[in-house]
């Protein structure tokens, strides 16, 4: 009998305990596995104990989490809209006469990036652009908290474990808490990299010794192409181009019957790989008049359907989709880039 008062009693008082003081108590708890697991990943005492007295839940990063496609599992998928809007307002006259003054400010680094790397001038100054607006606002987050706090909630646990990890040992490298502000998903500086993207692919592009990418636009821009090259880009080689579709195009013909194993949402949009020579055969024209060699092979995207503006994608589209893996986003990005460079 004297049991079943205390479970009731119990259950009494967690009944009346806020929602918000529960979550608390659970996320202090699990912080303790979280210390554990970092412990043996080989980030240091020091850190942990700098870093882990420190946090606590925040439920505003969560709900942002939730808020995103995919969240909600149990959601409809939305319809996909129009492109034509989200350029207008990613690829608009103010970001790219910014973008234009940065590329000429910055063209003696930018040129031997480049020339190292084989990722066009342009290409990082796009991404730096779409990412920051060119370091404009890269968030304001505390990166270690809201990692901790989306590890808790666990939807996406093992991937935000790891970046909250990373984050650990970007300290060790040096990189301190101030620093690590940024989105509320952990993407932080001016190319907004994740921890482990930081660890990975982030340069000293100014010969300082540091890889800053929250100050230095060298570090930046050398990072942004060292990710690139990281990813697969292909020196020399479009990213893609706008085309007219003829009206009597067959799409059954060159529709894409490949399941990608990434994003598949964002590949099912593309056609098949044909040559440039059999795009042209199709009818394809060129919005520039110029076309790259016969062999190369594209993918055709019509982003706002039949009748629209279309265009052919090379192999290094595929890696701005690694960056962020949107037709949209990278779409943007290489728009962008074509109009800085004019």
């Amino acid at each position: 009998m004297r049991d079943w008062l205390a479970i009731s009693a119990l259950a009494l008082a967690l009944a009346a305990t806020p929602a918000v003081a529960q979550d608390e108590a659970g996320f202090q708890a699990f912080l303790g596995e979280l210390r554990g697991q970092a412990a043996r990943d080989g980030v240091s005492q020091r850190t942990l104990d700098a870093v882990m007295p420190t946090l606590t839940f925040n439920p505003r990063v969560v709900t942002l989490d939730r808020a995103q496609p995919g969240g909600n599992p149990s959601a409809p998928p939305s319809a996909i809209p129009a492109f034509a809007p989200y350029r207008a307002r990613h690829v608009d006259a103010a970001r790219i006469n910014r973008g234009r003054a940065k590329y000429q400010a910055l063209r003696p680094r930018l040129e031997r990036i480049e020339t190292e790397t084989g990722v066009p001038e342009s290409i990082m100054v796009a991404i730096w652009g779409h990412e920051t607006n060119y370091g404009g606002y890269t968030g304001d987050f505390d990166l270690l908290r809201s990692l901790a706090s989306l590890a808790y909630e666990g939807r996406r646990r093992p991937l935000f474990t790891g970046e909250f990890i990373a984050a650990l040992k970007m300290m060790d490298r040096g990189i301190s808490r101030e620093q690590l502000k940024g989105s509320w998903a952990g993407a932080t500086g001016y190319p907004q990299f994740l921890p482990s993207v930081y660890l990975r692919v982030a340069r000293d592009g100014d010969g300082d010794g540091r890889a800053d990418i929250w100050r230095s636009e060298p570090d930046t821009l050398a990072s942004i192409a060292n990710y690139f090259v990281d990813a697969g880009w292909r020196r020399g080689q479009e990213w893609g181009f706008a085309v007219s579709v003829p009206a009597g195009l067959d799409r059954a013909a060159i529709a894409n019957r490949t399941k990608s194993p990434r994003c598949p949402r964002v590949h099912d949009r593309h056609s098949r790989w044909l040559t440039m020579a059999e795009w042209r055969a199709r009818g394809i024209v060129p919005e520039n008049g110029a076309w790259p060699q016969d062999s190369q092979l594209a993918t055709l995207i019509e982003p706002d359907g039949p009748g629209k503006t279309a265009y052919l994608l090379g192999g290094n589209y595929r890696v701005i989709l690694d960056y962020n893996c949107s037709n949209f986003y990278g779409l943007s990005v290489g728009l962008l880039a074509d109009a800085v460079a004019r």
